[in-house]
């Protein structure tokens, strides 16, 4: 990526980041549940030109609204979206539709185990040719808990312990994704040798919530570390504190955040800032005036029965306005690396942000076209200017040989 352009990601949601959003008229409620409405949506933000889109998830049948507690069931209300299909079962579902765009579906760690993430998204890198990515989430509501049965209650509502536990996770399923080095697999057809034992490694993991021996049963996936990503919720510094010494990409719903993270950096002489790419998060209702754009936000909210605000930004308007504003951001010196743009409501604001916008980014010298961009890149790090990781365990990197 170049200093004068932006990466654009695209956060996908059911019918968009909006509760409402499936009585819009160019929604496709009837679809929600399908193969065809995931690639159809994907394969838009592909279009558009987004290096990679998002799939958010979690164990909750629809997400929360403002002023609903975490601590206690929500209630049942039959005017929403309930039910959400595996957004990892969906990227690999999707992946051989596209040729460019990152996956990257979301894992909630507080209930899952590293090694089946790992294998998961080794898989979907695998599909994808090396687009692939997962987005950690933490889950500390109560509820929830007892889907599983496996954790105290009292452990799992504390989020500086699950961020803790996240961190350690992402720890894990890097070294499971190094369990394997690059040319493991010999495929020696004359001496019948399909791997060479010595360059399959035992990662012998012993942490404070997991102790995991390895290794992998899928050999390294293309990228060698599919990008790790998170979202840094504002004023919250423990999913700061994860971005900061675990993760690859970072979203972030306020951008004085963005501000903390280099104190943080700076705090833990980490290096890491050049390896990170950071996006800005915000919820878009586009529209060919800015009061009708308006009018429309306020016909969801008035389906909703109240004031929808999930903590994150918003722009409501016009395509050259949301231009404008994304331009104005480019330029500030301390600017994040790209945007995630969440669709209010994908079968409206989605089309817009393809049909719309990316022409105007392209136009003002933001966006490069994708096909361009993308010439000389085949994986999700290459088009995000990131290195191919070295392998922990090779004997390159490990003194003393073989572990």
């Amino acid at each position: 990526m170049s200093d004068s352009t932006l990466s654009l990601a695209i956060g996908l949601r059911g019918a968009g980041r909006h509760p409402a959003a499936w009585r819009d008229p160019e929604a496709r409620p009837d679809a929600l549940f399908s193969a065809s409405y995931w690639r159809d949506a994907i394969v838009t933000a592909e279009r558009a030109g987004a290096d990679l889109v998002t799939l958010d998830d979690g164990f909750e049948p629809r997400p929360l609204l403002p002023g609903e507690s975490s601590a206690g069931a929500p209630p049942v209300r039959t005017d929403l979206v309930n039910g959400r299909l595996d957004t990892v079962l969906i990227a690999a579902r999707i992946a051989p539709l596209t040729t460019r765009i990152g996956l990257l579906p979301t894992v909630t760690v507080t209930h899952t185990e590293p090694f089946h993430t790992s294998k998961a998204i080794a898989t979907l890198d695998y599909v994808s040719g090396g687009r692939a990515g997962v987005v950690l989430a933490v889950d500390d509501r109560p509820e929830n808990v007892s889907l599983f049965g496996r954790r105290n209650l009292e452990v799992a509502s504390d989020r500086a312990a699950l961020h803790r536990e996240a961190a350690e996770y992402a720890g894990v399923i890097g070294r499971l994704w190094d369990s394997w080095e690059d040319d493991a697999e010999i495929r020696d057809v004359a001496t019948g040798r399909f791997i060479d034992r010595d360059r399959l490694h035992y990662i012998d993991f012993e942490g404070e919530f997991f102790s995991v021996r390895g290794p992998s049963i899928t050999p390294r996936p293309p990228q060698g570390q599919p990008l790790i990503a998170t979202t840094v919720s504002a004023g919250d510094p423990a999913s700061l504190e994860l971005l900061s010494g675990s993760a690859d990409i970072g979203f972030f719903t306020s951008p004085d955040d963005r501000a903390t993270l280099d104190k943080v950096l700076a705090a833990s002489g980490s290096n890491r800032r050049e390896d990170l790419r950071l996006y800005d998060d915000l919820v878009v209702y586009l529209d060919d005036t800015q009061a009708s754009a308006a009018g429309r936000r306020a016909q969801y909210d008035d389906w909703l029965g109240t004031r929808f605000d999930d903590g994150t930004q918003e722009f409501v308007g016009t395509a050259a306005g949301l231009a404008d504003l994304i331009e104005e951001r480019a330029g500030a010196a301390d600017s994040a690396e790209g945007v995630r743009l969440h669709p209010a409501a994908i079968g409206h604001d989605l089309r817009r942000i393809a049909d719309d916008l990316a022409p105007e980014l392209r136009r003002r010298g933001l966006l490069v076209d994708s096909e361009a961009k993308t010439s000389g890149a085949h994986t999700l790090r290459e088009t995000l200017g990131l290195r191919h990781p070295v392998n922990r365990y090779s004997r390159a990197t490990v003194s003393g040989g073989v572990r």
